[in-house]
This record gives C-alpha cells, sequence and structure tokens, in this order.
C-alpha cells in the first residue's frame, strides 16, 4: 500500500511517499522549508500559508519521483511539531501565526498562576501540581507549554480570543484544513496537560480546565491518532495534486510516532533522537514522572504505551549555528557550498558531512573545550528559559575545530546527562537505537556511543523515522495487524557501534565540568537574559 506522510518539524517539511508490505520502503521523498519568526518578547511563530505552500510543493514533487499516480494513495498522515498554539475559527482558519513549542512569550501568565501558593516545588504551586500529577502525571511547569500561550492571547489579544472557536495543535491545524474537520489526537491533547490519562477517564479534564480557567468549548474532539478524520475535500486535493475523498488519518506528534519507526517496541527500549531538537525517550507500559528532572511519560500511538521522554530543545540547531558561524567563513573545505538554506533540516546531510569531518581531525575531548547546547533556554534536566549557550575553557592555542568538535560533543554530553535521569526512574536498554539527523555521521554516532558507554544501532532512512513510524500505524489500521508487531517485523538495525575504552577517561572529565557549569552559571545567564 501507498502512504503519504508529512513529516512537519521546526524548520521544515520532509513529505514522504512509503510502500508498505512485507518490508517499508521510502519511494521517494521531498523537503521544503518555512520561517521560524523570533521576537523579542520570547516569541517564536510560523505562518500557515507558508505551511500549506510547503506541502503542496513536496506533494507534486514526489509523483515527479515516483511511477505512483494520485489515486494510488491509500492514506495520507501527519507527524508534526508538537505543543505549538493554533486558534481557529469555526471554518479551521487561523486566526493569528500559530506559537511553536518554542514560543515563550506566556512567562508572565506561567508565574502568575503557578507561581502563587504558600508551598513550592521548583518554584509552583504544590497545590496545582499534585492535582495535574493525579490526574495525568504530568504539569505545565515551563512557560512554553500551550496553555501559557493560550493565556497570553487571551489576556494580550483579547479580540482574537473572543473569535476562537477551536484551540488546536500544529498538525490538527493541517488535518483541519485538508478535511474541515476539526479534531485533536490524544498526544496532542496530552501535551497540554489537561487531558485525563487515567483508564476509563481519558479526555479531556473538567477540573483541570477550571483550575487553568481554559474554555471547555475550545477544546476539539479528540480521535485516536490511527482513526480516519475524513476524506480531503475537493479543495485541498487540488491544491495538493491529491484525490478528493484521500483518507487522511489523525496523525499525531513527532514524539508519538518515532520509537515505532525507530523500531523499539518493547517495554524498556531507548531510543535516541538528534535533529533539531533531541531527545532520550524509553519506551513503557506504563506511566510515570520524574518532576525533578522534567521528565514524563507521554502518550504513545499504540493506547496504553507510553514513551518517558527527556528533551533538549536545540541538539541539530546547535550544529546549524556551529556551521554557519564557525565552519562557513574560515574553512575552506566548506566555504563553496551555496545551497545552504537557513534554519532547513533538508541541509542535514551535508551539515553532518561536514561537521564530521571538521570534528574528525580533532581528538576526542576538543582538547579541553567545552560547550553549552542551551541556545534557547533549557528544559531537562533542569528548566530555565535564560540558560544559554556557551563555549569553556578556550586557551590560546585552541582553534574554530576544537570549537566545532565542543558542540557535538557538548550535545551528547547534555543527551547522556537526559539517559542518566531516565535510568534513575525507569529500566533503560543497554542497546539504544540512534535516530534522526545526527546518526547519519559515524563519527557522532561513535562519539554518542563513548560518552555514553551504551551500544549504539541505527537504521535505515533515520531522518524520516517519524514518518516511518506514523506510516506503519496507518498501515497496522488499514491491514487490522498490532503496529508494534508490524514494526518490529519490518524496522531492522544496519549499522552498530561499541563504546571505545581508550576515549572513557578523557570523556568521563569533562562531562563531569560539563554537568557543573549550569549550576555554576545560572546567576549569571539570568542577569544577562531575563
Amino acid at each position: 500500500m501507498n502512504i503519504i506522510i508529512y513529516d512537519f518539524g521546526t524548520s521544515n517539511v520532509k513529505t514522504c511517499l512509503f510502500d508498505i508490505d512485507s518490508d517499508i520502503k521510502l519511494k521517494a521523498s521531498s523537503s521544503a522549508s518555512y520561517s521560524l519568526y523570533i521576537s523579542d518578547d520570547g516569541g517564536a511563530e510560523q505562518d500557515t500559508e507558508e505551511w500549506w505552500s510547503a506541502l503542496c510543493s513536496t506533494t507534486k514533487e514526489l509523483f515527479k519521483k515516483s511511477d505512483i499516480k494520485p489515486g494510488e494513495i491509500d492514506g495520507v498522515a501527519f507527524c508534526s511539531q508538537m505543543q505549538g498554539t493554533v486558534l481557529v475559527d469555526k471554518n479551521g482558519n487561523a486566526l493569528r501565526r500559530p506559537m511553536t513549542y518554542l514560543d515563550q512569550k506566556g512567562f508572565k501568565e506561567y508565574k502568575e498562576c503557578m507561581g502563587r501558593g504558600i508551598i513550592k516545588i521548583s518554584g509552583c504551586s504544590l497545590y496545582k501540581l499534585l492535582r495535574n500529577l493525579l490526574v495525568n502525571y504530568a504539569a505545565s511547569v515551563s512557560a512554553k507549554d500551550p496553555v501559557w500561550k493560550y493565556k497570553w492571547v487571551e489576556k494580550n489579544e483579547p479580540d482574537i480570543f473572543e473569535k476562537t472557536y477551536k484551540w488546536l495543535d500544529v498538525g490538527e491545524y493541517l488535518v483541519a484544513r485538508c478535511t474541515g474537520r476539526i479534531i485533536r489526537t490524544p498526544d496532542s491533547a496530552f501535551a497540554t496537560f489537561l487531558y485525563d490519562t487515567r483508564k476509563g477517564k481519558e479526555g479531556w479534564n473538567k477540573g483541570l480546565l477550571k483550575m487553568y480557567k481554559v474554555k471547555r468549548e475550545h477544546m476539539a474532539e479528540i480521535i485516536d491518532c490511527a482513526d480516519i478524520a475524513g476524506g480531503l475535500t475537493e479543495k485541498a486535493a487540488s491544491d495538493l495534486g491529491l484525490q478528493a475523498g484521500t483518507p487522511v488519518f489523525g496523525g499525531g506528534g513527532d514524539t508519538t510516532f518515532v520509537n515505532i519507526g525507530a523500531g523499539c517496541t518493547k517495554p524498556g527500549d531507548t531510543h535516541i533522537y538528534m535533529g533539531t531538537s533531541g531527545w532520550v525517550s524509553t519506551y513503557l507500559d506504563y506511566q510515570t514522572v520524574d518532576l525533578n528532572a522534567m521528565i514524563t511519560g507521554v502518550l504513545s500511538a499504540k493506547h496504553g504505551y507510553f514513551n518517558f521522554y527527556a528533551e533538549l530543545e536545540t541538539a541539530g540547531k546547535c550544529y546549524e549555528w556551529a556551521l554557519n558561524n564557525l565552519a562557513l567563513d574560515a574553512i575552506d573545505v566548506y566555504s563553496k557550498k551555496t545551497d545552504v538554506t537557513d534554519d532547513s533540516e533538508s541541509d542535514y546531510d551535508s551539515l553532518y558531512d561536514y561537521l564530521s569531518e571538521a570534528a574528525g581531525r580533532v581528538p576526542p575531548g576538543a582538547n579541553g573545550v567545552i560547550f553549552t547546547p542551551w541556545l534557547h533556554g533549557n528544559r531537562c534536566p533542569f528548566e530555565d528559559s535564560n540558560a544559554a549557550g556557551m563555549f569553556f575553557n578556550i586557551r590560546v592555542d585552541n582553534g574554530k575545530g576544537d570549537m566545532i568538535r565542543a558542540v557535538l560533543e557538548g550535545v551528547c554530553y547534555h543527551l547522556r546527562w537526559l539517559l542518566e535521569c531516565q535510568a534513575s526512574k525507569v529500566k533503560t536498554s543497554d542497546t539504544i537505537r540512534f535516530v534522526g539527523g545526527g546518526s547519519l555521521s559515524p563519527v557522532i554516532c561513535q562519539m554518542l556511543s563513548d560518552i555514553t558507554g551504551r551500544t549504539v544501532e541505527t537504521v535505515d532512512n533515520p531522518q524520516e523515522v517519524g514518518a516511518a513510524g506514523t506510516a506503519l500505524s496507518v498501515a497496522a489500521k488499514i491491514k487490522g495487524v498490532d503496529v508494534l508487531e508490524l514494526a518490529k517485523r519490518l524496522v531492522k538495525a544496519n549499522h552498530t557501534y561499541i563504546p571505545d575504552p581508550a576515549n572513557k577517561e578523557v570523556y568521563e572529565r569533562n562531562y563531569r565540568v560539563f554537568k557543573k557549569l549550569y549550576k555554576s552559571n545560572a546567576a549569571n545567564f539570568k542577569s544577562l537574559n531575563s
């Protein structure tokens, strides 16, 4: 069967055409970028028309790259960035530019609500935290969480708030534009932390809506990720170059499907993702939370399963920064490349190739230079929107090559930190599946293995694992089979990396220093960035 998946990331959409039968084949793919509008007030917004234009151009490109016809498509779905806020009218039209998961304009609203109370934990009201934890093992403890974007619009843009019919995330806005039906999926609803995950009580929780003063009428109908939301409308089909009536499935968030696309389908299986953002996730058949480390179990595409998920907001984004600011203007090997597009994951092949080559000329430990990858604040294992990136311990004999390797190592150090936090709470796997753009580089794969001390495996098409997991979910629904069994059978490792004991000492030394840098500089970050 032929399935189109839109892998909708922070900076671009990767539109993928999969053929799923006795195996899973990526028949064709196309990518297009869109802008991220950062403002001084903490805003991080995007434009819906740029989104739609990217969808249309990439969909049509698929049929130029394959022999598949529009009428042969069995279904489409979205695997999208999460924790955005898209306010729409009754026709599904966006009333303002969507706010992405990076948006933190609602910091004041967050502090006014969560910062009140006699007893607090991590600066948040203990009473409100406990109410949330009892309902869904999670809570809105970051100014970047969706409810504060919603509350910011209510307070600062009352005219828009008054016109709001429903509050959606990114993927559901696109589903509505394709089908005319306004829905949410459980994983997306959970990401608002207003959703009840208790068995038999799944759905919007009235008590939490009341506590956060969110209007119940703004909450959309919920359908499962693998349910059909509707067929493509005539208008959407014409724009996209597809056949009207083609089934559009509920889909979901990137964290929802990556474990399936990575083949991590047994409880305890752990994967690490390194793209624009990064994360460590362990698959569980129960839900738990580590409030101190800001880690919770987010809903999986399969009911009753959870991804114990710890996030680094800028992973590949750090590499892109290093490319644009350290490499292109100084290292001749790469300076002739002219097709690097700003803020585009579509360039990751060449970006990682280059960074690997530059980093490979520098010994492990980056000659003592350490980088902190907090270019847009940090969430796990500490929440601080003021945290920032820095290079530590630069001396007169260090060069840009050391700095480039330090960027790669700094991301891996932070991912190890997240992995250790997870391992203190749940059983993680000895072998880690490594996916996302970072896993295209053997240098980074070996670096991650050495720094974490774990065996690392990679899979085919690692940048499309979210899309692959979504496609497998759609195919399992159509075939009437279990998605976990289907993924286990079809997704296999292609390379394995074993920790090199020769590099252990220098990485252990640098990692110990890395972990101290935030605590030593938290007050300085606050002075400069608050």
